[in-house]
């Protein structure tokens, strides 16, 4: 079952701005960390989507700084403006992985 999945491998490429996990089910996922950083579901970034009806506007150009494991159930993301208060669950990971992960030649091609 897919709901109980978390990545065999978390790798950072911070060069092109994607995070690469790589599912038990061998599954390869490629996040751009601008995507992951508009998706953060943190109480203040929860509440600016309430109010206004928009996602957080970032910068193509913002990095994760740091990946912090939160026990065995998710990651806690540092992004390069500072913000570092969104716990990604490993089923929202997943589930981003499906919906948002860009082809492998991105990271090929990337400078």
């Amino acid at each position: 079952m897919t709901e109980h999945l978390w990545p065999e491998s978390i790798l950072d490429h911070r060069s092109s701005g994607l995070l690469e996990l790589v599912w038990q089910d061998h599954m390869r996922a490629l996040i751009p960390h601008p995507l992951l950083r508009s998706l953060c579901r943190c109480a203040g970034c929860e509440q600016q989507f309430r109010l206004s009806g928009r996602r957080a506007e970032v910068s193509p150009d913002i990095r994760l700084e740091d990946i912090r494991p939160v026990g065995d159930k998710a990651l806690n993301l540092v992004f390069s403006d500072g913000h570092g208060r969104g716990i990604y669950p490993w089923a929202y990971l997943r589930e981003l992985s499906r919906a948002h992960s860009v082809a492998r030649e991105a990271l090929v091609s990337a400078p």
